[in-house]
């Protein structure tokens, strides 16, 4: 009852996160409560588990065969700690939700950091979910994209995600795909964010064939 009664007084403080890095601080709290069941990256289904021995709960991924890093070490020879930590990644990038406002115009995310209405969209946990912060980092602001048949998902070990750098696309698995979609859907109809003709049929595409799991819905619901 306790654990229940915690969760529901986490949901409601969700609400009011009024900034990035509120929400990151808010939802690391919600996928502690959560438990191991839903400690898993969103790319790759990669577990990870809780560190609280900073200041803020954070979270490291656990070794599995579900990812590899593609890069283990950096350009200058160190360990690539990217590939170690979950991010929160937007689903929707920054850049997609700010360029038609005035300030991105102006100087881009940076330029925005105050503007209320960009504040609002970068902090919206709808559009929010945990990932390894490597493959956060590649997909950078790429669009996704269905992948082409016959590919061969060879960068990040077993995960089934592919960053096609040269054409600037990302292809994720098919179970993240209805999430991804509805999260696009969502910040379009909230925002009032134009999407092209192509992402939008492609979005309701993947709304339609891969349903919302149950371990979707659950999160969702307690945003």
């Amino acid at each position: 009852m306790k654990k229940i009664m915690s969760i529901l007084l986490l949901s409601f403080t969700l609400l009011f996160a009024d900034n990035f890095n509120e929400s990151k601080k808010e939802l690391a709290r919600l996928y502690d409560s959560l438990g191991s069941d839903y400690q898993y990256d969103f790319y790759c289904n990669a577990p990870f588990k809780v560190n609280k021995k900073g200041k803020y709960i954070k979270f490291e991924v656990l070794p599995s065969n579900q990812y590899s890093p593609r890069n283990e070490y950096t350009k200058k020879g160190k360990i690539n700690q990217r590939a170690k930590r979950i991010e929160w990644e937007h689903i929707m990038p920054a850049y997609n939700f700010g360029r038609h406002l005035p300030c991105w115009k102006k100087g881009g995310r940076k330029a925005c950091q105050n503007d209320p209405v960009f504040q609002k969209m970068e902090a919206d946990k709808q559009n929010l979910v945990p990932a390894i912060g490597e493959i956060n980092g590649d997909r950078s602001n790429f669009r996704y994209a269905q992948a082409p048949l016959n590919l061969e998902y060879n960068q990040y070990g077993n995960c089934k995600v592919y960053t096609d750098f040269k054409a600037k696309r990302f292809y994720p698995a098919d179970y993240s795909k209805g999430w991804i979609a509805r999260s696009y859907l969502y910040m379009s109809k909230t925002y009032n964010i134009k999407l092209s003709d192509q992402e939008r049929k492609l979005m309701e595409a993947w709304d339609k064939q891969y349903p919302m799991s149950e371990k979707e819905k659950r999160i969702r619901e307690l945003l």
